[in-house]
């Protein structure tokens, strides 16, 4: 079995990627068991960051590592939160705290198109020059007010119109198949059974 690290400290994100890497012959680990600190995502794109934070648990495990990097691009806020959608509410940046800031920004907007995005990576070493890239998108609209409990991030607040409630009503598994994630990860998980078979 293959090692490899999970360049991640977001609790959700990994609850979500660990099951569907399931059936390959890969071994992952959290990148907290390694006591790493977050790579500094000062990149302009997703996937840019993913590759920062793919490049940095490599650099510091000597492992291969698995990265994402997501977030929500509203229409009329001309693509925000976008890469800083975990911290759009600044200091005081809770899930909270950023659902209240996009709702309140989205005031009297008619326009509630949004997408959720998330680029997946695969990178076999520090200097690997042709890393894996997956990016999934998740089209949706931005509700007025939270409904649902499940899920994090955005959910609550995240209209799925093919299903009729926001992301944080979906059941578990049916999120980790039709949202950004599920489907980044499916196409890297396509490409990973080609490299591992």
């Amino acid at each position: 079995m293959q090692q490899v690290v999970l360049a991640s400290s977001n609790l959700g994100k990994i609850r979500e990627i660990e099951p569907l890497l399931k059936d390959l012959p890969l071994q992952i680990i959290p990148q907290s068991q390694f006591d790493l600190t977050d790579a500094i995502e000062d990149a302009a794109t997703f996937v840019e960051n993913a590759l920062i934070k793919a490049r940095h648990a490599c650099q510091h495990t000597g492992l291969p590592a698995i990265a994402d990097d997501s977030g929500l691009a509203i229409a009329a806020l001309n693509g925000a939160p976008g890469i800083i959608s975990a911290r759009y509410a600044g200091a005081k940046r809770s899930d909270q705290a950023n659902i209240d800031k996009v709702l309140n920004e989205l005031t009297g907007e008619t326009n509630r198109q949004a997408e959720f995005h998330s680029v997946m990576v695969y990178m076999q070493h520090t200097n690997d020059p042709c890393p894996i890239v997956c990016h999934g998108r998740w089209h949706g609209e931005i509700l007025n007010k939270c409904q649902g409990s499940g899920g994090f991030g955005y959910d609550p607040i995240f209209w799925v119109p093919t299903h009729q409630c926001s992301a944080a009503e979906l059941p578990a598994d049916v999120k980790q198949t039709i949202s950004h994630r599920g489907h980044a990860l499916a196409d890297l998980v396509d490409a990973l059974k080609k490299k591992y078979r």
